[in-house]
């Protein structure tokens, strides 16, 4: 008799439980409050353009540009903001944020002119600018080693399940006969971000996420971005964070909608469905695959997220040649799955990376790097999207699609020679001196 098949399929429970002791207590206060967080900015992300034009009645292309603030807005002020994080603490720039997240949405509420909405979309894009280089930063700052590939991977799920589930919320809410339901949840979405402004002012108030100075009482050596840029394995991380955003998230409010809906001729119910297919596949299947690229080179993580999401693109672009049909709405369908999948893969690996190429003195221009390059590619996407399809493009839109996944690919081959081994998952992570209590 031979021996036994081995069961491959492995309870994810006891490995859950095995991350979360492992956790410091500052990582579990972080991680614990973030599906709650992150939904309020579910509950307006799919409404406030049609908040602006079909209920204050501002002009589609007005509207369209006052959204362009949030974007534009972020991507000005992510270099500030990653600098005065090195300077100032992670915590601090977060209290900034947060405040001007509040601030901003209670004012968007009731929002009556254009000047009063723009002046309250900046201070959402502030936000967005400086937070997500201030966070990112204060998780380097508690949770290190493998641990920090684990907990990035594992944020990523709990942001789309926020997400996934207040935009389930708005949709039952929101109503363009009823103005109130809007003023409602844009109002939700500032209270919401009363939870973590309570848990950085109490709890985690010991946490400043800045590094603490040298024993000796030298002072680090400032470093400006160019320096940082100036290390090969920063520009390709870079280049390769621009071309993944603008051939992913990128597509995702222009791109894919305005394809499936005309190219593949799908209702937008369909399309609804698919951002839902998304986000549960992403909260499914998260942690079984950050057991699977444990010890894994990040850089081949990367070439094997790179071939997934080319499938993904061929998928939605099969869905084209046969519009309005049922197999346009599985390939709809099953292009977010795949594309999810690839998603699970890329966002605990670049972060980990260039927090594990920072030192503790740094850490803040190193994300705010990386938030600079996927804001830029989350601009040039909607752009060249919209440019392709308005001229009945969706073959070259796809095709160019596809060979932007080859691009990653390649990137993430030529970044393998420059990143030093302990920032690419193949050797001990150093851990870090950031002062914590």
């Amino acid at each position: 008799m031979g021996a036994p098949r081995r069961d491959v399929r492995r309870d994810p429970a006891p490995e859950v439980r095995t991350f979360w002791a492992a956790l410091p207590t500052e990582g579990r206060w972080l991680l614990s409050t973030v599906a709650i967080q992150t939904l309020g900015r579910g509950l307006t992300l799919p409404f406030t353009l049609i908040y602006l034009h079909e209920v204050r009645g501002f002009e589609l292309g007005l509207s369209g540009t006052l959204m362009a603030l949030i974007a534009v807005v972020g991507f000005l002020v992510t270099g500030p903001g990653g600098a005065m994080v090195d300077r100032y603490g992670a915590r601090a720039v977060l209290l900034v944020g947060l405040a001007a997240m509040i601030v901003g949405n209670l004012t968007l509420a009731f929002a009556t002119t254009p000047a009063v909405a723009a002046a309250a979309l900046v201070l959402v894009g502030f936000n967005f600018g400086v937070s997500w280089p201030a966070f990112n930063a204060l998780i380097a700052a508690v949770v290190s080693g493998e641990l920090r590939q684990q907990y990035f991977g594992i944020n990523f799920a709990l942001v789309n399940l926020g997400i996934g589930v207040g935009g389930v919320v708005g949709g039952l809410l929101a109503d363009v006969d009823r103005p109130g339901t809007f003023t409602a949840i844009f109002v939700g979405d500032a209270v919401t971000g009363l939870v973590p402004l309570a848990l950085l002012l109490a709890p985690l108030r010991h946490v400043h996420g800045r590094a603490s100075a040298p024993e000796d009482g030298s002072t680090p050596a400032a470093v400006g971005y160019l320096a940082i840029l100036g290390q090969p394995a920063v520009r390709w991380l870079t280049l390769l964070t621009f071309v993944a955003t603008f051939i992913g998230y990128g597509q995702h409010e222009a791109g894919f909608p305005g394809f499936a809906r005309q190219a593949a001729e799908v209702s937008t119910r369909t399309v609804g469905l698919a951002f839902a297919v998304n986000t549960v596949v992403i909260v499914v299947l998260q942690f079984s695959v950050l057991n699977r690229i444990k010890r894994h080179l990040r850089t081949r993580v990367m070439v094997v997220m790179a071939f997934i999401w080319a499938l993904a693109w061929g998928l939605l672009g099969a869905a084209g040649i046969v519009p309005g049909s049922s197999l346009a709405i599985a390939g709809v369908l099953a292009y977010m799955a795949v594309f999810a999948l690839g998603e699970t893969l890329l966002q605990p690996t670049v972060p980990a990376m260039a927090n594990d190429l920072a030192t503790d003195h740094t850490r803040g221009r190193y994300n705010a790097i990386t938030a600079a390059a996927f804001q830029g590619g989350a601009i040039a996407g909607p752009v060249v999207a919209g440019f392709l399809l308005q001229h009945d493009l969706a073959a070259v839109y796809i095709a160019i699609m596809v060979a932007g996944c080859v691009a990653i690919a390649a990137m993430a081959l030529a970044l393998e020679r420059h990143v030093p081994a302990s920032a690419n998952g193949g050797g001990e992570v150093r851990s870090p001196t950031t002062e914590v209590v």
